[in-house]
Parts: C-alpha cells; structure tokens; sequence
C-alpha cells in the first residue's frame, strides 16, 4: 500500500491530469483502492506510474472509470421509490408539468431509466427532461445504450414492468427504445464541473458516501441551490444530511429532504 508520501504524488499528479481532487474522498479507503490498482497494473512504483498515465490517455480514463463504484439496480429501496412515485412525483406535477430532474451519479442508468419508467406510468402522455450524469465513461457509453442489464440489477423490478419495458438478450435485458429517448446522460464531474439549476427533483444516491464530511456538506448545498422552491433532494439510504436545516431543507422522511416554499429568516442570513 502507498505511504502518505507516495499518496499525496499521486494525488496532485491525478488532480493536474483529471480535475478530480481525491482529497474530497475519504482518504484511508481511497488509498487502498489506488494502491490495490497501481499493484495489479504493468508499472511497478508509483512515479512510473504517474508517468504513464501522463502519456497515456487511453490509461487515464480507464483509471477515472475504475474510480467509479458502480453499484445499482433499478428500483433500488423499492419502498422509497414507491413513497417517489406516489406522492413526491404527484405532488410535483400539480405544480409544475414537465417536470425537470437529475439523476446525479447516474452508474450504468438503473436510475434514471426507473424513474421514466415510473413518469410512463402516472404520466405517459408526458415528456418530462430527465438528465442523468456521471463521471464514468464506460458506465455512461452503457446507459445510453440501455443495457445490457444483469438479473442480479433487476431483482427489485416488478414482473410487469420487466415485461413492459424491457427485451430478453442473450447476456440480459435492455431497456425500450421510447424510455431510452427520455433520458439525456452526460458526463460531469460533481467536485470539479458546474451545476444547472431549476430542479424539481435531484437524485444523488450512494455517491457522497465516498466523500469526506466537508465535500459532502458543499455538495449538499449546491444542490440545495440547484433546486427551484418546493424541490426534492432524494439521497442515499446511508447518506444521512445531519446538517439539513442549516443548509436550508426540511428532512421529509428518511433519504429525502425538500428545499421549502419560503426562505427561513437563518438560510438568509446565511446566503
């Protein structure tokens, strides 16, 4: 494993190359990680390394994907997508219809692609802009193929839904080409590149878990400030946001927090 000297190279060397500052993750498991990769690759020390991947852009990215824990399924916490369903999503359309939403470290497109299925099915006449990113290259060239999806991803989709929406393949199922069209993925990097604002609705779900207390409380508000009055924030079932009320929301229930009407007297003070 890296020593904290030959970490703190790497990660200026990956900062200089990528934009992404690994000090916004937590540092014990990110080393692990890096070292467990640079251990395994062709290039035995860590400055070789660096090297290489200086010259190599074909490396970089495959480093920047595997940095990216891609883990989902669609209808991840099927309860929480169900209380999305029946009430974030109806109460958002009597407001504002079609709604916007970004499905923020969207993977392999599991999520995004959950939640048009979902606005089919209470609004199918409906085009609502669904935009889903993530940083990983290959899990998006993935998503915007719509699969293929692995049973163990749909585990949690109910039958009917999987007959709907989705074709049998020889290695899965991929997704319809009508929900495919309804999602938009784009690459994007949360620490480094700049956000859109009037949401309705934001998903960031079992990302900021990687993140260190403080990376964590700055993308909170940003996303807060990317919400239009009365959005949701949807997040991870772990990624518990202690500090919600200084930020601005209001916790609704567990993993869902709604930035308010109004602004509170303490959100202005601190704007």
């Amino acid at each position: 494993m890296m020593n904290d000297e030959q970490y703190d190279y790497f990660k200026k060397r990956f900062l200089k190359l990528t934009k992404i500052d690994l000090d916004a993750y937590k540092s014990q498991q990110m080393c692990r990680r890096m070292s467990a990769y640079i251990e395994n690759s062709p290039s035995p020390g860590v400055v070789e390394y660096c090297n290489n991947l200086e010259k190599n852009p074909e490396m970089l990215e495959k480093l920047g994907n595997y940095m990216a824990i891609n883990v989902s399924e669609f209808f991840r916490d099927l309860q929480l997508f169900e209380y999305l369903k029946t009430t974030v999503l109806a109460q958002l359309m009597k407001q504002n219809s079609p709604l916007n939403i970004w499905s923020a470290g969207c993977s392999h497109g599991e999520e995004p692609y959950t939640l048009a299925i979902m606005l089919d099915e209470i609004s199918p006449n409906i085009h609502h802009r669904i935009l889903a990113t993530d940083i990983d290259s290959e899990a998006l060239g993935q998503a915007r193929n719509g699969g293929p999806y692995t049973h163990e991803s749909m585990r949690s989709l109910p039958p009917a839904l999987l007959a709907k929406y989705f074709t049998r393949q020889p290695n899965g199922y991929s997704v319809s080409e009508e929900i495919k069209q309804r999602v938009t993925f784009r690459k994007h990097n949360l620490l480094a590149d700049p956000f859109e604002n009037r949401f309705d609705l934001i998903l960031c779900r079992n990302v900021t878990i990687y993140f260190t207390d403080e990376t964590k409380n700055i993308l909170f508000a940003k996303f807060y400030e990317s919400l239009k009055r009365g959005g949701f924030l949807f997040s991870g079932g772990t990624e518990v946001m202690l500090n919600s009320g200084v930020i601005g929301f209001t916790n609704v229930k567990a993993s869902l927090y709604q930035k308010p009407e109004t602004i509170s007297n303490h959100v202005l003070a601190r704007v």
